[in-house]
């Protein structure tokens, strides 16, 4: 089939926006569970009224760990195009139990075959945004190495290099490395999908994304910057041997592949994220009661799409009740 087209980009954007409509509920609340549940049921629901055959290859887990939307599973009525889609219904599950910035529900699609059937398990990434020559990163090069060479190619001094971070303790020595090097850091709480995409909009200062994180967020990020140009290499980590038996049954049996942008998200695709609590990426769902009582709820979202290499933001407002 073709790319992916803005119709039916428009009817997926739908199914973001009820993830971050029900997450919203329980922002605050210091449940994270509540809040990835109340998500997820809510894109579960509107993805199954979409007239689509869609099998999620990145989602949280596989069939034995519902009620989350699990690798492997078939959504839609199954009477429409073939999609393969990568979600995450509460990308920041911490971040919105504490009322924090940048949580997003976020959601990509592309033809059948067109994402890697990954298991739910680490990856090691390096990102950084359009414009370099390929081959400037390596994720088989040290920190230090990758922000001297990402410095040279962009004409600065590496102190004008701004690497993103997870703020995790597996992380001390990448660190430690971007600051010996002289390289800025900017570390974040969670959320590595907006980080990864961060590398690809110059209004943040964020040059280049380093670390371990979700195999999911990784394809996810993927999509976004294969909308928009950007290089990405990842590699799979496995704690233990049933993580690899999962791997297996996916039909993955190269445990050190590195993977490209290319690898990951091989056809055109479409992706979507929606603000769940306002952040650099997006603006939070918003809550509003009207002089005559009625309460109406908007939400503003982000649409890449690579076929026509555009990008939108999309607000919108409706009674909270329908």
């Amino acid at each position: 089939m073709p790319g992916p087209d803005f119709a039916l980009s428009l009817d997926i954007v739908r199914v973001a926006e009820e993830a971050a409509i029900g997450a919203y509920a329980e922002v605050g609340a210091g449940d994270e569970k509540a809040a990835d549940k109340a998500a997820v049921d809510a894109m579960r629901a509107a993805l199954n009224a979409l007239d689509i055959d869609g099998r999620i290859v990145i989602g949280e887990g596989e069939r034995d760990e519902a009620p989350m939307l699990y690798i492997g599973e078939s959504v839609g009525t199954g009477k429409g195009p073939q999609l393969d889609i990568a979600l995450d219904p509460l990308e920041g599950t911490t971040l919105a139990a504490k009322a924090m910035a940048n949580a997003l529900a976020v959601i990509a699609f592309a033809p059948r075959g067109g994402m890697l059937h990954a298991p739910d398990t680490y990856m090691d990434k390096i990102a950084i945004g359009p414009g370099y020559p390929e081959g400037v990163i390596d994720l088989d090069a040290s920190p230090e190495e990758n922000v001297k060479a990402l410095a040279q190619a962009k004409g600065v001094d590496v102190s004008e290099i701004v690497a993103c971070v997870l703020d995790r303790p597996r992380h001390e020595n990448i660190i430690s490395s971007l600051r010996k090097a002289g390289c800025r850091v900017h570390l974040i709480t969670d959320g590595d999908v907006a980080g990864v995409i961060h590398t690809a909009q110059p209004e943040t200062g964020i040059d280049i994304y380093l670390g371990l994180g979700g195999a999911p967020e990784g394809v996810l990020a993927c999509a976004a910057l294969k909308c928009v140009g950007g290089q990405f290499q990842g590699r799979l980590i496995f704690r233990n041997e049933d993580e690899r038996t999962r791997a297996v049954r996916l039909g993955i049996t190269d445990f050190d592949k590195k993977y490209s942008l290319n690898d990951l998200v091989s056809s055109d695709a479409v992706f979507i994220a929606t603000g769940v609590t306002s952040g650099a990426l997006l603006r939070g769902v918003q809550k509003e009661v009207t002089a005559r009582g009625e309460t109406f709820v908007t939400t503003e979202s982000l649409v890449i799409i690579s076929k026509t290499r555009t990008i939108r933001k999309l607000y919108m407002r409706r009674p909270l009740t329908l």
